[in-house]
């Protein structure tokens, strides 16, 4: 992808911006979320005791699907020119619609929703996340996803 000049960030508002490459949500990775954010649920790490709930196996938690977020963003979103770095800067609105099953891939469609000159080569980019489950028809998650990106 080509560096797009801030310039140019205006008229990509309210346009979709990048889809990213699907992102598979086994178990290992289910576990391994578990350990590391120590939300041991069962409903995540034992599918024998998820077969019997309404989602018939284990599901991701949540926030790991929130938390590929990032992956996500690295695959579709055009860097800007003369970007120093990007940090996360929060979420005005965040909503978990659908679970995500053991053995589903995931991806992320962004979209532009504002541009905000903060000055001394800040800008405050506001993107729509929507975080697609291979082949359902809710997605995961929808998310209103704040980035400040610093520009030389």
């Amino acid at each position: 992808m080509s560096p797009t000049p801030v310039s140019r960030l205006p008229e990509l508002v309210g346009r979709e911006v990048g889809v990213s490459r699907w992102i598979e949500v086994d178990q290992a990775r289910i576990d391994a979320f578990a350990e590391v954010t120590e939300d041991r649920q069962f409903i995540h790490i034992d599918p024998e005791a998820a077969k019997a709930t309404p989602f018939g196996g284990t599901i991701a938690h949540g926030f790991l699907t929130l938390s590929l977020a990032s992956a996500m963003s690295y695959d579709a979103l055009p860097p800007l020119e003369g970007v120093v770095m990007g940090v996360n800067y929060g979420f005005d609105k965040l909503r978990f619609l659908a679970p995500v099953p053991a053995g589903s891939r995931v991806r992320g469609r962004f979209r532009l929703l504002s541009v905000e000159d903060k000055g001394g080569g800040r800008w405050l980019l506001k993107h729509e996340l929507t975080v697609e489950i291979e082949g359902g028809d809710k997605p995961a998650l929808i998310a209103e996803w704040l980035g400040m990106q610093m520009v030389a």
